[in-house]
């Protein structure tokens, strides 16, 4: 686990950049060897773990980021895990983000129901089963990027719509250039210039959108 640093947030180093199949993981203890025992858990995931040690540092952290599922643990010095969702859910970036609550074995039960109160998902006691926690963790993260995907999917005919607009710009250049019509006497290689811009930008912003799908450019192809 990193270093949490002066945000008292911290993450996970990925060797690999396969964005459309990873999400990102909150987990919020104040004690860092739980961090650590949830770090161990959920490594095999393969996914983006963010740690944070204070409930200030998850509001935060959910603000700038969005998450497949946080695992937030209820008794904290300061703001406890109940303040910590609801600020989350007011906050955050995805509002509706799973929370599965953690808490020590014995704890009150009506804490169980103040978290189903919260908007937790799950409410689960220490000391924590590795096996039903990573099913659980696994479960909500294939759920998310199923839904980012479709998310990716939905911005396609826009994106295409938007090459289509400016190569029909550039094709019809020519004939512009023929008949006088550019714009108040534009010279001929600033409209060139412009189509081109327009044309690379709408391709980048394509070839973005398909990386989120895990589309990679063929080997060979010519890079911009």
């Amino acid at each position: 686990m990193a270093t949490a640093g002066t945000t008292d947030v911290a993450h996970t180093d990925l060797a690999h950049t396969d964005v459309a199949h990873r999400a990102k993981i909150l987990l919020v203890d104040d004690r860092a060897e739980n961090l650590l025992a949830l770090e161990a858990i959920l490594s095999s995931l393969d996914q983006e773990l963010i740690f944070a040690r204070s409930g200030e540092a998850a509001v935060e952290a959910a603000g700038g980021g969005e998450f497949a599922v946080i695992l937030l643990d209820v008794v904290m010095p300061g703001m406890d895990g109940f303040e910590t969702a609801a600020r989350i859910k007011q906050r955050g970036r995805t509002p509706n983000v799973p929370i599965i609550f953690l808490t020590a074995a014995g704890a009150e039960p009506e804490l169980a129901f103040r978290g189903y109160a919260a908007g937790a998902v799950d409410y689960i006691s220490k000391p924590l089963d590795p096996w039903v926690l990573r099913a659980k963790v696994s479960v909500f993260v294939d759920l998310y990027l199923k839904e980012r995907q479709l998310r990716v999917v939905s911005d396609l005919p826009s994106l295409l719509s938007a090459i289509e607009e400016a190569a029909a710009g550039l094709a019809g250049l020519p004939a512009a250039l023929a008949s006088g019509a550019l714009a108040d006497g534009e010279p001929a290689a600033t409209a060139l210039t412009k189509g081109l811009a327009r044309l690379d930008g709408a391709i980048a912003s394509l070839r973005s959108t398909l990386g989120g799908l895990g589309v990679k450019r063929a080997e060979g192809a010519r890079g911009r």
